[in-house]
């Protein structure tokens, strides 16, 4: 099975729905290494309509423009891009696709297909939410940045059930950023303060 994995700048107040003002000060190399690796990851991005538009926008300018930055646009290029959308779009972005259907049910058949290697989703909130809600999301990595934006659209939305997450792996950049991989886990046993008073501090 593909693995399908979720990569997102994200503020310590939980928004997940960049404003450059915030995002772009904290852009190092260390960002650019981490965001590769992602990227690295997968043989197909998924993303919503509205990051396709945002990235269809501006990297085929900077492949074509040959600057710094030419080599990773050349490599969103070719990869395959499947875009959620419920409206048709005419792509003029090379090897873009529309979902087919239902999204949950198309991304458990990209999953198990076995021609991809793995599934990338770069921003693009409300597929993460959906997919998350469907617990078809493999991992979360996470670019926490030392600020709380205080608006703007957060990750994790209302919901009657927590997702219990499992910490695989961290990062601290010079600039203050954390990188963390989350892998959703099962809940805890449940725990009642009776069990837990003996680790409360002493008084003084």
């Amino acid at each position: 099975m593909a693995k399908v994995v979720s990569t997102l700048f994200i503020s310590a107040d939980g928004v997940a729905e960049i404003d450059l003002d915030w995002h772009f000060p904290y852009f190092d190399e260390n960002m650019g290494r981490a965001v590769g690796e992602d990227y690295d990851t997968a043989d197909v991005l998924l993303i919503g309509r509205v990051t396709y538009d945002s990235f269809a926008g501006a990297w085929p300018g900077r492949e074509a423009a040959g600057g710094d930055d030419a080599s990773f646009a050349k490599q969103l290029g070719d990869v395959r891009k499947v875009v959620v959308s419920r409206q048709p779009l005419e792509f003029s972005w090379r090897n873009s696709e529309l979902i087919g259907g239902d999204l949950v049910e198309a991304v458990a058949a990209l999953k198990a297909d076995a021609g991809s290697k793995g599934i990338l989703i770069p921003g693009s909130i409300s597929v993460v939410q959906q997919l998350l809600a469907a617990g078809l999301i493999d991992e979360l990595r996470l670019l926490v940045h030392p600020v709380a934006a205080r608006k703007g659209r957060r990750l994790f939305d209302d919901g009657d059930t927590p997702y219990h997450l499992k910490v695989t792996a961290t990062e601290t950049f010079p600039t203050g950023v954390l990188r963390v991989i989350y892998v959703p886990t099962e809940a805890p046993a449940k725990v009642s303060y009776d069990e837990v008073k003996g680790q409360v501090p002493e008084g003084k």
